[in-house]
């Protein structure tokens, strides 16, 4: 879409794009258009760490507010600018004229827009401004429009907020549409906060700043990496500030959060080529979201305070590779490990995640009552099956509709499963991928190879509180829910030992993200930057070790044998288990207590 249509405002916009919009601006759930709000603490954080602060001149300054919903960060700036612009001898009755250029806030939800509009308003005439002279500048500052198509005027020195936090796939199609020709970070599942973040920066003055406070996940997820790679190419982030675990919004969110604060460093000659340190929190410092002014005044300062504070440099060989904020030896020593020893694939493991079918409810049901031919049915392990360290089968099992080859069965050929999809054809084709490709419309969302069923494979949750990791010596086919790895060289339970431990679980858990509760979310990519040694180069003696420990509940006896594997010490290996806390935010671990002494 090209950025004209910008100028020319909303008229020139494609009846399905004004649709969409119209629906998202009249949706009365919070969550149906990603709307979180933030607690004041973190608002003046971020406007600390911006730069936005009353000592500074900020009516000759201009600032960005892209959703400001119900006026969380827009009222508070409005305080500050006011506040410099009465200090400075600024007249009430100059205000409107000169005040002009210094905000612009975007808000499509019409009624959080006229909310907003109606206190802005207020907090004007209370400073001293006419009704007449706070409507017009209310209405300069003001705009009900969608961020990411609207225009906007001139570029900005500081840009603040909380973007939506919003799937792509509760975006009407016609939107979703034209975001993605406009934005090139809007990838793979990436939500849109990110896009938000790539307009929010395009708008940014040199040597302007963004802070925004929104989901971390971008930061190591593969959707993250063309977002990364923009920042690392003309921007760098000064600052971030984990809040995993603390109460920063008005309600309870789902994905942790992070402040990030990015500079735009475009045109500075030499400055993009150095590489880029970031001041970070360190890990098990904040605990309380009324710690923030104490710790923006210690990331701010000129003197680092090791106990607070700590430098991660963000450099690598490739610009969207993953971010490890995690400040700590633990961070020094997986970096060592991974110089040392291949990828989990690299030494003969293959990383893979179990079906999808697109409508569970049709495709699995409990395993004898399938009404198909048996070569057409599978039996089904699930996430729910793995209780207490062991498969407990609820007897589930999953339709195959795939040959061996991988071709589609003949349903001509099979009668009982063609009764069976004619009688769910409804719900069967109305999946995305059966009108993708109508011929194969009983087709599985993913592919099913039923070879896998017989192979030993070891099963690891999505989603899970702690460690699992358990064998399948060959029984059952995995759902989504579970991922698998299947070994040519390893040993299985050698090789579920080391996944095991807490070697394993603080790489996963370096790249990997947190749910609400502490839950770790496993996925592929995490699981694949596993590093392990080949099996040909562990000694004899370590192999049986692995293997008879494989299937121990005491973690101490799992993890002893895991770090002679690796040839850690045992230095190294409390910084490893420290780390993996750390990394997994579990508060009542001693080394998070420790840590909370040096806060007043």
């Amino acid at each position: 879409m090209s950025p004209l249509l910008d100028i020319l405002g909303p008229t020139a916009r494609c009846p399905a794009v004004t649709a969409a919009l119209t629906l998202l601006a009249q949706r009365q759930g919070e969550a149906d258009h990603g709307a979180v709000f933030s607690r004041p603490e973190v608002v003046n954080a971020i406007l600390d760490l911006a730069g936005y602060t009353p000592d500074r001149p900020l009516y000759r300054l201009r600032l960005l507010e892209p959703a400001f919903g119900r006026g969380d960060f827009l009222l508070a700036a409005i305080e500050r600018l006011l506040a410099s612009y009465g200090a400075a001898g600024g007249l009430a009755t100059e205000a409107a004229r000169e005040l002009r250029p210094a905000i612009r806030a975007v808000e499509l939800h019409a009624g959080r827009y006229d909310e907003t509009a109606r206190a802005v308003e207020a907090r004007l005439i209370a400073a001293g401004l006419s009704g007449r002279a706070a409507r017009k500048l209310r209405a300069a500052w003001l705009i009900r429009d969608d961020f990411l198509l609207c225009y906007l005027d001139g570029e900005f020195d500081c840009v603040v907020g909380n973007p939506p936090y919003l799937p792509q796939e509760r975006l009407p199609k016609a939107l979703r549409r034209a975001y993605r020709q406009r934005f090139r970070t809007l990838y793979d599942r990436a939500d849109l906060s990110v896009p938000f973040f790539e307009r929010a920066l395009d708008r940014l003055a040199p040597d302007g700043r963004l802070g925004f406070v929104c989901a971390n996940r971008w930061l190591k997820n593969t959707y993250g990496g063309p977002l990364r790679e923009k920042i690392a190419e003309d921007f760098a982030l000064t600052h971030f500030i984990d809040l995993e675990g603390i109460e920063a919004f008005h309600s309870d969110v789902i994905a942790y959060p992070a402040i990030t604060l990015i500079e735009c460093r475009a045109g500075r000659e030499g400055d993009l080529d150095k590489p880029s340190a970031t001041r970070t929190v360190k890990p098990g410092v904040l605990s309380l979201v009324e710690q923030l002014p104490y710790l923006v005044t210690a990331l701010r300062a000129d003197t680092l305070d090791a106990a607070l504070v700590a430098e991660v440099q963000l450099g690598g060989a490739k610009k969207d590779a993953p971010w490890l904020l995690d400040a700590g030896e633990h961070l020094d020593l997986i970096r060592r490990l991974e110089e040392m020893y291949p990828t989990l694939e690299e030494a003969g493991c293959k990383v893979g995640v179990g079906v999808a079918t697109g409508c569970d409810r049709v495709f699995i049901d409990d395993y004898p009552s399938l009404p198909v031919e048996p070569a057409c049915k599978l039996p089904l392990v699930m996430a729910r099956d793995l209780v207490d360290g062991e498969i407990q089968w609820h007897g589930k099992g999953v339709i195959n509709p795939f040959q061996p080859d991988g071709g589609l069965v003949d349903l001509d050929a099979h009668p009982r499963l063609a009764a069976y999809l004619e009688q769910h054809r409804v719900a069967v084709e109305g999946r995305h991928v059966a009108r993708r490709n109508p011929a194969a419309w009983y087709r599985t969302l993913d592919r099913i190879d039923p070879s896998l069923v017989s192979q030993p494979k070891l099963l690891i949750p999505d989603i899970k509180g702690e460690t699992m990791v358990l064998l399948d010596e060959g029984h059952f086919y995995p759902h989504h829910s579970l991922y698998f790895i299947t070994t040519s060289e390893w040993e299985p339970r050698a090789l579920q030992a080391v996944l095991r431990s807490s070697v394993a679980m603080a790489m996963v858990a370096t790249y990997g993200t947190r749910l609400a509760g502490g839950l770790l979310r496993v996925q592929a990519p995490s699981l694949r930057r596993i590093r392990i040694p080949h099996w040909a180069d562990v000694s004899e003696d370590v192999r049986s070790e692995l293997a008879a420990v494989a299937l121990e509940r005491c973690q101490d006896a799992v993890d002893e044998v895991v770090f002679r594997l690796y040839g850690l010490d045992s230095t190294e290996g409390r910084s490893i288990i420290s780390g993996q806390f750390y990394t997994l935010g579990s508060q009542d671990h001693p080394a998070f207590q420790a840590s909370q002494s040096v806060l007043p």
